[in-house]
């Protein structure tokens, strides 16, 4: 599946595709790992590489995608 959230942050310019490359190796690290899954956002925010607001913002946009 694409990570519609990543493509939508690196098109904003909140991201890097190198942040984005990051971001997936922890997610499945930590599935592989620990048994958890966060959310691409969640990490780049506890990277301090995106803020709130911009996560906020790619998420509508996700919404607006996926919504038709």
């Amino acid at each position: 599946m694409r990570n519609v959230f990543g493509l939508i942050a690196i098109k904003k310019g909140f991201i890097t595709e190198e942040d984005l490359i990051k971001a997936l190796s922890v997610q499945v690290r930590e599935d592989v790992e620990f048994g958890t899954h966060r959310q691409v956002g969640e990490i780049l925010l506890d990277l301090d590489i995106m803020n709130a607001n911009q996560i906020e913002e790619v998420i509508k946009e996700t919404i607006e995608c996926r919504s038709g």
